[in-house]
């Protein structure tokens, strides 16, 4: 039995996105479990986990976040076929290897099935992380990866039982990777698999860069290899990275929002230029171009 779970915050959302998509994937004998008010995703999660790892029929729990919808369905047969491999312990629709931190896109997207539906700037959808290094690849497939994207967490029956998340790294960033470290650490793999998935989410991709930051200075600081004697000058290191990381971020955003609004004003002038009003009007506009011409022409 596949179960799902979601850390619930708006209901609104999670109906019109996460459980219409669980309702699409699931099976009849599925489990769904929605945690609402567990303090934060790491927390919430963990008491899911405990829930799904009672189940003696498990053979999967999917974490999806209440604004992320599975638009898959043959959702369980293709989780099934990823976790087939005994050594793998959590999948996702969107991975990337070289990853060094909780800004994992910095390293090479190798595989993504996700797409970000927004519904500022007119409304859209673009694939997820197109601006990430290599997120445009044409030669990316699935296979393992680093790290995958905590919009959708797919966990062994192992993971489940054996893995928690760290509740003392942040409220809601970072949990995946450290996570995905957890499970690569014990020698288990990370999957990124053709799980097909939509992202409601905003242009806007941080809206608060100070937790975000704290939040990469603090796994960098739990998974740093080599020298762990604290200073001064390595936690501002530490700063500076997350800071300059954060600042690519705000890049993208803006980057996204661009192209947003210039894909919205070109559908505008589209439907004006091909409307029946503008096709009945083009005689008078020609002559009324031809009167500028003939004005200018006297005049000069």
């Amino acid at each position: 039995m596949i179960a799902f779970g979601t850390s619930l915050t708006v209901p609104e959302i999670f109906e019109r996105c996460a459980r219409s998509g669980i309702d699409r994937a699931r099976e009849p004998d599925a489990r769904v479990f929605v945690l609402q008010g567990g303090g934060s995703v790491p927390r919430s999660y963990n008491i899911i986990l405990e829930q799904a790892a009672a189940l003696s029929e498990l053979e999967a729990l999917v974490l999806v976040h209440q604004d992320a919808e599975i638009v898959d369905r043959d959702f369980c047969a293709k989780l099934r076929a990823a976790l087939r491999d005994p050594s793998v312990a959590v999948v996702g629709c969107l991975g990337a290897v070289g990853v060094r931190s909780i800004a994992w896109w910095e390293g090479s997207v190798t595989w993504s099935a996700c797409v970000v539906r927004y519904g500022d700037a007119g409304g859209g959808e673009v694939p997820a992380l197109a601006w990430a290094r290599d997120g445009g690849a044409a030669n990316r497939r699935p296979g393992a990866v680093d790290v995958v994207d905590g919009c959708l967490l797919a966990l062994s029956p192992w993971a489940v039982r054996n893995l928690r998340f760290d509740e003392s790294l942040s409220h809601k960033h970072g949990y995946e990777f450290d996570l995905c470290a957890q499970a690569r650490a014990t020698g288990r793999t990370v999957l990124a698999a053709d799980l097909r998935l939509v992202h409601h989410h905003s242009l806007h991709l941080v809206t608060d860069n100070e937790p975000w930051v704290a939040a990469h200075m603090r796994v960098a600081e739990k998974w740093e290899n080599g020298d762990v004697d604290e200073g001064e000058w390595r936690s501002r290191a530490r700063r500076a990275e997350a800071e300059a990381a954060a600042g690519r971020l705000l890049v993208a955003s803006r980057q996204y929002q661009a192209e947003a609004l210039a894909r919205e004003r070109e559908r505008r002038l589209h439907e004006v230029t091909h409307s029946a009003s503008w096709r009945m009007t083009a005689p008078l506009r020609r002559v009324n171009a031809l009167r500028r011409r003939l004005r200018r022409a006297e005049s000069s």
